[in-house]
């Protein structure tokens, strides 16, 4: 990556003409949860160099960077989506700091959207006011459970009444979108759980859902139990009848799915800055570890907030490498991402023989296909990855 940041002429054509977002990365977390693999560091973890009282300079000098490395082209901000992490351990200012920096050097679409994560203990009545306040729209708890053996096998630390308490704060906040990620499978859950955990989550009444399979990522204390023996691998054949349980009980709710594993009350309650990932829009991933995507060149951060912090101190891009797409790449990562939307994705990108098979296997709608378009019933959902396969 050049020092400077600067990218290949084909990342810059048509800026612009394509949707924009930002995604900052917070990399802060209170404590790490055993399933977790994300680029996450608790206090004792940071060493020297990086802070979280100087992390909101450091972001915004990055923010600074982008429009120094895009030029003058006219490019307001769709969606910002800060995750983490825990942003909600920074200062409701701080995350307001950065927003403010995006806003004063690209501008922000009218009726633009703007997201944090935040876990449930992370916040307060007076916390989730100012949150609004300095201008996001939307919040995403990370809920996981409403069982208090399962978030104890995650490793969560909050409550499962926390919930519904935080939520009411959020609405009161006058929030206009509120989410609650989920996760099934976990070892030592049972059917009975996860449904406790999906009428827990719709009693708070959110208009979005996400519902994820664990993944037991390698490397993670999660992983190191499941290979001593002391906890079970989930199961193929129970995390299908999971899935298969939060969309009945979601659809029941008034709550549709629109991509896999995300459910929503409308159109108003999709997570924009989410379909803009799926359906291939230029994003500035801000943050270590954090990934960027402009016209088919993809760059990521370095993953240490103290190596992130000295190189924006030095003037220096904190990309690590880049990767340009060539026209298959693009063709099948476009397969991978829109296919897994209610909308599906287009045949002629497809071979129309593999297109055939997959209806006739009951995997893709027959009705769609007259429309050009690849749309997944319910049995494709479940098998989705391997379709994909078969599909590229």
């Amino acid at each position: 990556m050049p020092v400077d940041g600067t990218l290949p002429e084909r990342a810059r054509e048509g800026l612009g003409t394509r949707p924009f977002a930002f995604y900052v990365h917070v990399p802060f977390c209170v404590t790490r949860c055993g399933y977790c693999d994300f680029n996450t560091y608790t206090a004792t973890e940071l060493g020297p160099g990086a802070s979280r009282d100087s992390y909101a300079d450091t972001a915004i000098a990055e923010v600074r960077m982008a429009r120094r490395v895009l030029g003058d082209a006219d490019l307001p901000v769709e969606t910002v989506f800060v995750g983490g992490g825990t942003p909600t351990l920074l200062p409701a200012g701080d995350l307001g700091r950065v927003l403010d920096a995006i806003r004063d050097e690209f501008g922000l679409a009218a009726n633009a959207e703007v997201t944090t994560e935040a876990n449930p203990e992370s916040v307060d009545e007076a916390y989730l006011a100012r949150l609004r306040e300095v201008g996001f729209t939307r919040v995403s708890y990370g809920m996981q459970s409403a069982r208090e053996h399962v978030l104890a096998v995650l490793e969560r630390s909050h409550t499962p009444g926390r919930i519904p308490q935080v939520v009411d704060w959020t609405r009161k906040a006058g929030f206009e979108h509120i989410n609650l990620d989920l996760i099934y499978g976990t070892p030592g859950e049972t059917d009975d759980d996860w449904k406790a955990s999906l009428e827990a989550a719709l009693a708070a009444e959110p208009d979005h859902v996400s519902a994820y399979a664990l993944i037991v990522e390698e490397g993670t204390r999660l992983a190191a139990q499941v290979r001593r023996g002391e906890l079970t691998a989930p199961d193929d054949d129970a995390m299908a009848d999971r899935y298969l349980i939060a969309d009945a009980l979601l659809s029941a709710h008034g709550l549709h799915w629109y991509e896999i594993s995300n459910w929503a009350t409308g159109p108003d309650a999709v997570c924009r800055h989410n379909m803009l990932y799926w359906t291939g829009a230029d994003w500035w991933g801000v943050g270590p570890g954090a990934h960027s995507h402009m016209g088919g060149t993809r760059w990521w951060n370095v993953k240490h907030p103290a190596a992130y912090a000295a190189r924006l101190a030095e003037g220096r891009t904190p990309a690590h490498a880049r990767e340009i797409l060539d026209d298959d790449d693009r063709r099948i990562e476009r397969i991978m991402l829109e296919l897994r939307l209610s909308q599906g994705c287009p045949t002629d990108i497809l071979n129309d023989k593999e297109v055939r098979q997959a209806i006739d296997d009951g995997l893709l709608e027959a009705a769609p296909y007259d429309q050009g378009r690849a749309v997944l019933t319910k049995r494709g959902r479940l098998l989705a990855d391997a379709l994909v396969r078969d599909l590229t």
